[in-house]
């Protein structure tokens, strides 16, 4: 009986194939790529956070109107009819409701966002995707919002006849320096949230303080002088009045050699906030 050795047989070819490699460094040009290719979760993200919201709710997406509504009515009363603050000449209603709508986005999403990865747990710890998408997603779902009360405010401008100028085409410059902020603070609080629990807790209160501190039921025009400086350090003072500036043409509203501080505060805030995110972003799964 002939015996073959396994050695003396001539090596099998081995079919080459290609080698995906999975690292944890990736360029800027990475993570936009993993965001497009996950474009189809995000919409989807995007509607279950839609959903859970206004699930099983008496009023359901009313709530996004009625919330700012009637806060402003508020902020018209007191500071309008009670303090008698200045407005201009633009009726003290419109004027507070053009101040709430990028606030009322601003708060909301920072207080969503800062909050999704802590709330996703289940889901980060048991399958891959780009962890950016939750708080991406929680800001869509607030932009959703924002857009339908900034739909009631374009009616109450055609009823109060307000006449637009071409300051109106800049607005769309403000809406992009808005969500870059809110973008980078929201990742930003929403990594930090991950490691320190307690953050929960202090993003009301940054919330809560942020809404005094902004020019949202008052102009700025009454700020003293020497104040000035100190109070456009928060981006939202200068993109305030730049929404007011935009639709009711005060130009003594906006102030732009005291915007350009809060436009390199936002750009900071931004590129810092995708780099904390990004180099955080390997330990959530352990950390969450």
């Amino acid at each position: 009986m002939k015996i073959k050795l396994m050695f003396d047989l001539p090596p099998k070819s081995v079919n080459t194939k290609p080698i995906t490699t999975i690292s944890s460094e990736k360029s800027s040009k990475d993570v936009l790529r993993d965001l497009w290719n996950f474009k189809d979760l995000l919409f989807l993200l995007t509607w279950r956070d839609l959903l859970v919201r206004y699930k099983q709710t008496f009023f359901g997406v009313a709530w996004a109107i009625f919330r700012p509504l009637i806060t402003v009515m508020v902020f018209a009363f007191i500071f309008g009819k009670v303090a008698k603050l200045p407005s201009g000449n633009t009726p003290y209603f419109l004027f507070v409701f053009a101040g709430m709508i990028p606030w009322q986005f601003f708060s909301s999403s920072l207080s969503e966002a800062g909050n999704s990865l802590v709330a996703n747990a289940n889901i980060i710890t048991k399958i891959y995707f780009p962890r950016l998408l939750m708080p991406l997603s929680s800001i869509a779902a607030c932009l959703v919002d924002a857009l339908i009360t900034g739909i009631i405010f374009c009616v109450l401008l055609v009823w109060y006849q307000v006449e637009f100028t071409w300051h109106i085409l800049i607005l769309p410059a403000f809406i992009i320096w808005l969500v870059l902020l809110t973008i980078g603070l929201s990742i930003w609080t929403a990594a930090l949230n991950v490691t320190y629990r307690d953050f929960r807790y202090l993003i009301p209160f940054m919330v809560q303080l942020g809404m005094y501190i902004s020019p949202v039921g008052f102009s700025s025009q009454i700020i003293p002088d020497k104040w000035l400086w100190l109070f456009y350090i928060n981006p939202m003072a200068s993109i305030i009045d730049g929404f007011r500036w935009c639709i009711f043409n005060q130009s003594s509203n906006f102030n732009v050699s005291m915007s350009i501080t809060g436009i390199v505060i936002t750009l900071l805030m931004f590129v810092y906030g995708l780099i904390f995110f990004k180099n955080a972003e390997d330990s959530f799964a352990d950390r969450i």
